[in-house]
Protein backbone atom coordinates (compact mmCIF):
# COMPACT_ATOMS: atom_id res chain seq x y z
CA UNK A 1 0.00 0.00 0.00
CA UNK A 2 1.42 3.41 -0.88
CA UNK A 3 1.91 6.16 1.66
CA UNK A 4 -1.09 8.53 1.84
CA UNK A 5 0.84 11.69 2.75
CA UNK A 6 -1.80 14.29 3.75
CA UNK A 7 -4.50 11.60 3.98
CA UNK A 8 -2.40 9.40 6.26
CA UNK A 9 -4.47 8.39 9.31
CA UNK A 10 -1.69 9.23 11.77
CA UNK A 11 -1.17 12.65 10.19
CA UNK A 12 -4.92 13.36 10.30
CA UNK A 13 -5.12 12.16 13.92
CA UNK A 14 -2.29 14.50 14.90
CA UNK A 15 -3.97 17.36 13.04
CA UNK A 16 -7.25 16.82 14.92
CA UNK A 17 -5.42 16.24 18.21
CA UNK A 18 -3.59 19.56 17.87
CA UNK A 19 -6.78 21.58 17.37
CA UNK A 20 -8.67 19.78 20.14
CA UNK A 21 -5.76 20.38 22.49
CA UNK A 22 -5.40 24.02 21.43
CA UNK A 23 -9.05 25.07 21.73
CA UNK A 24 -10.67 22.53 24.05
CA UNK A 25 -8.18 20.97 26.45
CA UNK A 26 -5.61 23.74 27.06
CA UNK A 27 -8.17 26.40 28.04
CA UNK A 28 -9.82 23.96 30.48
CA UNK A 29 -6.78 22.58 32.32
CA UNK A 30 -3.44 23.53 33.84
CA UNK A 31 -1.89 20.08 33.31
CA UNK A 32 1.66 20.68 32.02
CA UNK A 33 1.54 17.78 29.55
CA UNK A 34 -1.20 19.45 27.50
CA UNK A 35 0.46 22.88 27.57
CA UNK A 36 4.07 21.82 27.05
CA UNK A 37 4.48 18.32 25.67
CA UNK A 38 1.51 17.04 23.65
CA UNK A 39 2.32 19.21 20.64
CA UNK A 40 5.95 18.06 20.81
CA UNK A 41 4.80 14.44 20.87
CA UNK A 42 2.73 14.85 17.69
CA UNK A 43 5.19 17.19 15.96
CA UNK A 44 7.16 14.64 13.91
CA UNK A 45 4.15 12.49 12.88
CA UNK A 46 2.49 15.73 11.74
CA UNK A 47 5.46 17.33 9.96
CA UNK A 48 6.99 14.35 8.16
CA UNK A 49 3.98 13.64 5.87
CA UNK A 50 3.89 17.34 4.90
CA UNK A 51 7.63 17.37 4.16
CA UNK A 52 7.44 14.14 2.17
CA UNK A 53 4.42 15.41 0.23
CA UNK A 54 6.34 18.56 -0.73
CA UNK A 55 9.35 16.45 -1.67
CA UNK A 56 7.12 14.19 -3.81
CA UNK A 57 5.54 17.18 -5.56
CA UNK A 58 9.02 18.60 -6.28
CA UNK A 59 10.12 15.16 -7.53
CA UNK A 60 12.80 14.92 -4.85
CA UNK A 61 11.11 11.80 -3.48
CA UNK A 62 10.63 9.24 -6.22
CA UNK A 63 8.48 6.65 -4.43
CA UNK A 64 5.33 6.38 -2.32
CA UNK A 65 6.64 3.95 0.25
CA UNK A 66 6.16 4.69 3.96
CA UNK A 67 8.83 6.98 5.41
CA UNK A 68 12.28 5.45 5.82
CA UNK A 69 13.89 5.88 9.22
CA UNK A 70 16.27 8.54 7.88
CA UNK A 71 13.28 10.51 6.52
CA UNK A 72 12.04 10.71 10.10
CA UNK A 73 15.42 10.96 11.85
CA UNK A 74 16.65 13.98 9.84
CA UNK A 75 13.61 16.18 10.66
CA UNK A 76 13.84 15.01 14.27
CA UNK A 77 17.46 16.16 14.54
CA UNK A 78 16.91 19.41 12.62
CA UNK A 79 13.78 20.29 14.61
CA UNK A 80 15.51 19.49 17.91
CA UNK A 81 18.56 21.61 17.11
CA UNK A 82 16.55 24.55 15.76
CA UNK A 83 13.83 24.72 18.42
CA UNK A 84 15.68 23.52 21.48
CA UNK A 85 19.19 24.95 20.95
CA UNK A 86 19.36 27.72 18.34
CA UNK A 87 16.04 29.57 18.61
CA UNK A 88 16.01 29.83 22.44
CA UNK A 89 19.38 31.64 22.27
CA UNK A 90 18.39 34.04 19.49
CA UNK A 91 17.14 37.44 20.73
CA UNK A 92 14.12 37.50 18.41
CA UNK A 93 12.99 33.85 18.55
CA UNK A 94 13.61 33.39 22.28
CA UNK A 95 10.35 35.18 23.09
CA UNK A 96 8.45 32.19 21.63
CA UNK A 97 10.75 29.26 22.34
CA UNK A 98 12.29 27.70 25.42
CA UNK A 99 14.99 25.05 25.23
CA UNK A 100 13.76 21.95 27.04
CA UNK A 101 15.41 18.51 26.78
CA UNK A 102 12.04 16.89 27.50
CA UNK A 103 10.78 18.39 24.24
CA UNK A 104 13.47 16.43 22.38
CA UNK A 105 12.39 13.29 24.24
CA UNK A 106 8.80 13.91 23.13
CA UNK A 107 9.92 14.46 19.52
CA UNK A 108 11.83 11.15 19.67
CA UNK A 109 8.94 9.23 21.22
CA UNK A 110 6.52 10.62 18.63
CA UNK A 111 8.96 9.78 15.82
CA UNK A 112 9.39 6.21 17.11
CA UNK A 113 5.65 5.64 17.41
CA UNK A 114 5.16 7.10 13.93
CA UNK A 115 7.78 4.82 12.37
CA UNK A 116 6.23 1.75 14.00
CA UNK A 117 2.75 2.79 12.89
CA UNK A 118 3.75 3.61 9.31
CA UNK A 119 5.72 0.40 8.85
CA UNK A 120 2.83 -1.72 10.11
CA UNK A 121 -0.04 0.20 8.52
CA UNK A 122 1.57 0.37 5.08
CA UNK A 123 2.89 -3.18 5.16
CA UNK A 124 2.03 -5.06 1.94
CA UNK A 125 -1.22 -7.04 2.24
CA UNK A 126 0.54 -10.36 1.56
CA UNK A 127 2.81 -9.81 4.57
CA UNK A 128 -0.12 -8.78 6.79
CA UNK A 129 -1.98 -12.03 6.12
CA UNK A 130 1.17 -14.12 6.67
CA UNK A 131 1.81 -12.59 10.12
Amino acid sequence: MSFSYLRDPLFLSCFVCYWINRFVIEPQTNIAFFHSYLNDLICIPFLVPILLFIMRCCRIRSHDMPPHPFEVFIPLVVWSIMYEIIFPQHPYWSQWTTGDPYDILCYAIGASIALIFWNRFYQPKAMQTAS
